[in-house]
């Protein structure tokens, strides 16, 4: 997967998986902008520079995580082979087919790898805590590359596609891919938290996401050639003839 596919993959992901971001992040970004608002003299421009820092720290944690399952996911391909890399791309469509029906209300299996997380959370949150009601810029970025170890199944799943990406540098670009789409709508959260989180936690709303994710989950099944769709097969034939056809001349 090249650079520029890979952030295309992550941020498919996080552009449709961000009505799980206003579920999940929402509280924390309207809990800062509050503390931010009880500031004397805060201005708009402030405020917004602050929630982009947050999201800043937020996406150097996604693709640091990136970088390192990239690099994973490349290493257990050497070893394994084909069958490996194989496994791995399974293995992160199942991921993003659970987190669809996690977002969509209709099977909540997801949350206990979201559980799984919260030992290393717990380590994190006190030092969040301890950050929270700093006004510094540079504390905004280090609060917000905490806030990028919440345990959270939407990260987990384009963590899992991450480690099919190919390397540490494009499992980097996918997670920088996949932070980029979630942070407008955990921005505006954070800015209008009454509005925005009303309409994007609203059943409908996760509904038509968790269906475009479980979507996206089966066409990267279909991809990798694990799910047969038609027009896969013979897509699959065609390339292969025409494989046949350049070795023939070259002969």
């Amino acid at each position: 997967m090249t650079g520029v596919g890979a952030f295309s993959a992550g941020l498919a992901v996080g552009v449709i998986g961000s009505v799980h971001c206003v579920a999940m992040c929402g509280g924390i970004a309207s809990a800062l902008a509050m503390s931010a608002r009880s500031q004397p003299r805060r201005r708009t421009t402030i405020e917004l520079v602050r929630h982009l820092l947050y999201g800043f720290g937020r996406v150097s944690s996604y693709a640091l995580a990136g970088a390192i399952a990239g690099a994973f996911g490349s290493a257990a391909a050497a070893v394994l082979g084909p069958a490996g890399t194989s496994s791995l791309r399974a293995l992160a469509a199942a991921l993003i087919v659970a987190l669809g029906l996690y977002l969509g209300g209709w099977w909540s299996g997801l949350a206990e790898i979201e559980r799984a997380g919260a030992a290393l959370w717990r380590r994190i949150a006190p030092i969040t805590r301890a950050l929270r009601p700093r006004t510094s810029m540079p504390g905004a970025f280090v609060l917000g590359m905490l806030w990028g170890w919440l345990p959270c199944g939407l990260v987990y799943s384009a963590l899992a596609l991450a480690a099919t990406a190919g390397g540490a540098a494009s499992g980097a670009a996918l997670m920088i891919g996949f932070g980029a789409g979630t942070v407008p709508a955990v921005l505006a959260t954070g800015l209008a938290a009454a509005r925005i989180g009303a309409v994007l936690r609203a059943s409908a709303s996760r509904q038509v996401a968790g269906a475009m994710v479980v979507a996206f989950g089966v066409w990267t099944l279909a991809g990798a050639g694990l799910l047969p769709l038609p027009g896969t097969r013979g897509a699959s034939e065609h390339c292969a003839g025409h494989s046949d056809s350049a070795v023939s001349e070259q002969q």
